[in-house]
C-alpha cells in the first residue's frame, strides 16, 4: 500500500465526513434543544440538493449559479422547516418520543412524494465552478479540488455553531431551553419561538449539506434514506444532542468508510457500521456527554 494512496483516501474520507457532520450537527441541535428525533431531516437534506439544482439551472449553470445555489438552497430549506415547525411540530413537543418518531417518519414520506411531484424521478447533477474543478497533487496522487473545499467548509460550520451557541444571546437561550425549558418560560422568554429558531437552524444546516453534496453525487429520489441512517448513528455514537460529538462521530464514520473502500472494497459498507458497534459496546451512552 502506497502512502500517497492512503493519504489521499483519508482526505476523501475526511471530506465525506464534513457532509455527514453538517447534516448530523443540524439533527443533533434539534435533538438537543427540542428533544425531537427528526427522521424527516434527511428529506430536508434532499430538498436542499434539489433546490440547489433548480437555482443552479435557473441562473445559467455557471459559477454564478453555483454560488447562488449554495447561498439560497439552505434558505429554501429553512423556510420549509419554519412552516413545518409553526404548523405541525409546535403542537407536538409534549408528546412521547415514539409518537414524534412516527410523526417525523410520516413527514419524511410526505416530503419524499412532494419532491417527486415537483422535480420528478430523474437524476440531476451540478458542476462546481472553474476554481473548484479538477484536482491537485498530494504526494503524487490526485485529490479533487472540490473535496478540499469541503474540508475547509466543515470546520467553518463547526466554528459557527460554537460561536452561535456560546457567544450569542439566542444560542445561550437555546442551551438553557435544552436544560430547563420551564425555567426559561418562567423568565418571560417565549420558548415557542426559541424552539422555532432552533428548528430552523437545524433545517438550514440540512440544506447547506444538501447544496454542498450536490456536485459530488447524483441528485435523485431516495438520497435521503442513506443519509438519515448514517446521521442517526453518528448522533448516537457522538452523544445525543452533542454538536462536538456529531463531529467526532462523523470523522469516525467517514474515515472508516474510506479505509474500507481502500482495503476491502467488496465489504466497504460494513466498516463504518462495525466501528459504530465497537464504540457503542465500549461507550453505550456515546463518546461525549449526552444532553439527554
Amino acid at each position: 500500500m502506497e502512502w500517497a494512496s492512503l493519504c489521499t483516501q483519508l482526505l476523501v474520507g475526511l471530506s465525506r465526513s464534513m457532509i455527514l457532520f453538517i447534516v448530523s450537527a443540524g439533527m443533533s441541535f434539534i435533538l438537543g434543544v427540542l428533544r425531537v428525533p427528526n427522521v424527516a431531516h434527511g428529506s430536508l437534506y434532499m430538498i436542499g440538493a434539489f433546490s440547489a439544482f433548480s437555482i443552479y439551472t435557473y441562473f445559467g449553470m455557471g459559477s454564478t449559479g453555483f454560488w447562488l445555489a449554495l447561498l439560497l438552497a439552505p434558505v429554501v430549506v429553512a423556510v420549509v422547516g419554519f412552516v413545518a415547525e409553526r404548523l405541525l411540530f409546535c403542537h407536538l413537543y409534549q408528546r412521547e418520543h415514539l409518537m414524534l418518531l412516527l410523526f417525523t417518519f410520516a413527514l419524511m414520506l410526505i416530503l419524499g412524494d412532494l419532491v417527486k411531484m415537483v422535480w420528478g424521478p430523474k437524476y440531476s447533477s451540478i458542476m462546481p465552478p472553474g476554481g473548484l474543478k479538477g484536482s491537485i497533487s498530494i504526494l503524487g496522487s490526485a485529490f479533487p479540488r472540490y473535496n478540499l473545499f469541503l474540508l475547509i467548509i466543515g470546520p467553518l460550520v463547526a466554528v459557527f455553531l460554537w460561536l452561535f451557541t456560546n457567544r450569542t444571546k439566542v444560542g445561550k437561550i437555546c442551551r438553557a431551553a435544552a436544560v430547563d425549558r420551564e425555567m426559561v418560560g418562567a423568565l418571560g422568554i417565549n420558548v415557542s419561538w426559541v424552539f422555532a429558531a432552533a428548528f430552523v437552524l437545524g433545517c438550514y444546516l440540512a440544506g447547506v449539506a444538501g447544496a454542498l453534496v450536490a456536485p459530488t453525487v447524483s441528485i435523485t429520489l431516495g438520497m435521503d434514506h442513506d443519509i438519515i441512517i448514517e446521521a442517526f448513528l453518528i448522533v448516537t455514537i457522538g452523544g445525543l444532542g452533542n454538536i462536538w460529538g456529531a463531529l467526532v462521530g462523523s470523522l469516525i464514520f467517514g474515515v472508516t468508510q474510506a479505509l474500507g473502500v481502500l482495503f476491502w472494497p467488496q465489504f466497504a459498507i460494513v466498516f463504518p457500521y462495525a466501528a459504530v458497534v465497537i464504540v457503542l459496546l465500549m461507550r453505550p451512552k456515546g463518546l461525549l456527554k449526552s444532553v439527554w
